[in-house]
């Protein structure tokens, strides 16, 4: 129980953290940083480097439940304006403003302060997409998959994930997803590649 719980705080980590590379939306667009519409090696490398330092709080090399408290706890004190440990409705409402201003700004590439059709489907694909979809069995789904990706990156088995074992996971979903082999993932490759792993949930949840 004890080692369920803790890869169930590590879950989310990993998820956000890049190895779920084909979810859908352009979240996992970040990384194409040239802009030419894909993710090279290079990029994707680069791109997990950076993840792995934000959401290593306390600095110390591994993903832990400590980095994840840490990161509700600061997650938290950013929401709690007035500092008195609560939050009020007004504190949730001006969070909520805030981060669906800031979802705009990154979504406005050009910076107009308009979102062109694309941008506007592609903020609509990441609000109503899985992870804000629905339902208890989908979130079920990622959460039995989150922890099954999290016990295959924990390879020596301390409930902790290095940065190297985070970038083997990672890395190991990119070559999986890149079915022509070229080295770089295209929006076409992560959309298939999600497919299928949404495929493969439903088989398990058959017992097929």
């Amino acid at each position: 129980m004890k080692k369920a719980i803790l890869i169930s705080s590590a879950t989310a980590m990993l998820m956000v953290g890049g190895i779920a590379i084909a979810a859908p939306g352009d979240r996992g667009m970040r990384a194409d940083t040239n802009g030419d519409g894909t993710i090279s090696r290079a990029e994707m490398t680069k791109s997990l480097e950076s993840r792995f330092a934000k959401m290593d709080v306390n600095g110390d090399g591994q993903l832990s439940k400590e980095d994840r408290a840490a990161k509700q706890a600061e997650r938290f004190a950013k929401k709690d304006a007035n500092g008195d440990g609560e939050l009020s409705p007004a504190e949730i409402e001006a969070a909520r403003a805030a981060h669906k201003a800031d979802r705009f700004a990154r979504m406005d590439k050009d910076g107009n302060g308009k979102l062109s059709q694309e941008e506007a489907q592609a903020m609509r694909g990441k609000r109503g997409g899985h992870h804000m979809r629905g339902d208890k069995e989908m979130r079920g789904k990622r959460g039995g998959h989150g922890m099954a990706m999290m016990r295959q990156a924990d390879t020596n088995g301390d409930m902790k994930i290095s940065k190297a074992e985070f970038t083997a996971a990672a890395m190991s979903r990119f070559d999986q997803a890149d079915s022509n082999k070229d080295g770089k993932l295209t929006k076409e490759e992560r959309q298939a590649a999600w497919q299928a792993r949404r495929a493969g949930w439903d088989k398990n949840k058959r017992g097929g």
